[in-house]
């Protein structure tokens, strides 16, 4: 089943500012669909392509690269004789599937592109990390784009639903609520998509009226891929990545989701496990979230690495851990968790699916702790900003709650120690759009407006 993605248009811009004179890398973790959509817009916008996966090619095609790069009609004819097929000049496109596996095919994108009979397109997991690279010089003539799961719209349009998108950005933007019967339809769907996840083999079950277990079914195995690949790093870099990915549910239960490292080991120092929660970041299967010390424009100039929180980068994979040691039914507690009577941590599943939501929106995730001493106390008191994103040049603070619960200290003390002008300042929850005190209260839902 291929679904629609907005980095289709992504991949049509590029291809016509481009007219060939740069490759494109779509990058992202694994199983979010990268090699799919990447074919199908192959299929679409070309006469003819070829794919080369160098995830199961063979030495022939390997040896042809290290051989002839130098001599590219040799190059073509022999690639050609491989694939079964010759591609008509200035009229199709070759991919390179999971360049990582191979990144001296990334390093020839210079010659290749330089060359000018073909458009190129790589996909590539785990592709920033330095040992992939380390001995290519990665080509100029490549430009990057960065791919996540399916968002709550892409969702939306995997089920046929092209409205309900529209109707959310039209009151978000007349800032208008929906209505009571309206939101809650909206907010039913948006905890299913919560629990579902945006991977595609999940959504696809589901759009196919899969049970609950065979979705869920479909989850772990992406989760034991993704461990699996991080204990090949840690058992090649001597890092702990594994052991880390497999705490965040639990770090996400902290106070303010704050990572600790001592549920990692009662020993463990961050300068130790840097480089691993690092991997996990670059490797995009989780979202790392950096506090900075002042609320500045220029985030990362503040930027406290040693704070931070770690989240799941599909909300639906955390849902799946979440429940891996509880004894109910899958289908219980899926249909606990859509119908709002689930007895879990509901505060940490909102949190993560707005991460994932910023995150797709383009941001770098960011918060910020601060003390202030209010009226007559002795004593400052901690306050905490969930997320911080720029708009207009402007800081727009996020909170996120969990039930209807409305207040904002937190803003109110953000505004009276820094004195700072914001653009807009945002709670979001579980209730109906509303704009009370200068602040926006919006949906979950709306969070791919912001």
């Amino acid at each position: 089943m291929v679904f629609e993605r907005k980095i289709y248009n992504k991949l049509l811009e590029w291809k016509n500012i481009s007219n060939g004179s740069s490759a494109i890398l779509v990058e992202g973790a694994r199983r979010i669909g990268k090699s799919t959509i990447v074919e199908e817009f192959a299929r679409n916008e070309y006469r003819d392509y070829i794919l080369i996966d160098f995830s199961i090619e063979g030495d022939e095609i390997r040896d042809n690269f290290k051989q002839n790069i130098s001599n590219l009609n040799v190059f073509y004819r022999n690639l050609f004789l491989e694939k079964g097929k010759e591609l008509p000049e200035r009229n199709a496109v070759i991919i390179f599937d999971e360049v990582q596996f191979f990144p001296f095919a990334r390093q020839s994108i210079k010659q290749l592109v330089k060359d000018g009979r073909y458009d190129f397109i790589e996909t590539g997991s785990l592709i920033s990390i330095k040992r992939n690279v380390r001995d290519i010089l990665i080509p100029s003539e490549e430009e990057k784009i960065k791919m996540y799961p399916m968002d709550f719209e892409e969702y939306l349009w995997a089920q046929g639903d092209r409205v309900t998108a529209k109707i959310i950005r039209e009151n978000f933007d007349a800032r208008k609520p929906l209505g009571e019967s309206a939101h809650r339809k909206i907010m039913q769907k948006y905890r299913e998509y919560m629990a579902v996840g945006g991977m595609p083999q999940a959504v696809e079950s589901f759009v196919k009226g899969d049970s609950y277990e065979k979705i869920d079914y479909v989850k772990r195995n992406i989760i034991s891929l993704y461990k699996d690949d991080l204990k090949k790093n840690d058992e090649e870099n001597r890092e702990k990545a594994s052991v880390i990915f497999s705490t965040i549910p639990e770090q996400l239960q902290n106070h303010n989701s704050h990572f600790r490292f001592s549920k990692v080991d009662k020993n463990a120092r961050y300068r130790d496990y840097m480089d691993s929660v690092s991997f996990i970041d670059e490797s995009m299967i989780g979202n790392e979230c950096i506090n900075v010390t002042e609320p500045e424009v220029d985030f990362e100039a503040f930027a406290d690495r040693s704070n931070f929180k770690l989240y799941m980068g599909d909300t639906g994979l955390l849902v799946t851990q979440m429940m891996s040691n509880r004894d109910d039914t899958d289908e219980d507690i899926y249909k606990a968790l859509i119908f709002n009577k689930l007895s879990l941590n509901q505060g940490m599943i909102a949190e993560n699916a707005v991460a994932q939501a910023l995150v797709a929106r383009g941001y770098n995730l960011y918060f910020h702790e601060f003390l202030y001493k209010t009226g007559d106390n002795d004593k400052e008191k901690k306050y905490e900003i969930d997320f911080l994103i720029v708009k207009k040049k402007k800081i727009c603070p996020i909170e996120v709650k969990s039930s209807s619960y409305k207040t904002h200290k937190s803003f109110d003390n953000l505004k009276k120690k820094y004195q700072i002008k914001m653009e807009d300042s945002y709670i979001v929850y579980s209730k109906d759009y509303k704009f009370e005190s200068g602040i926006h209260y919006i949906p979950l839902y709306m969070t791919i407006c912001l």
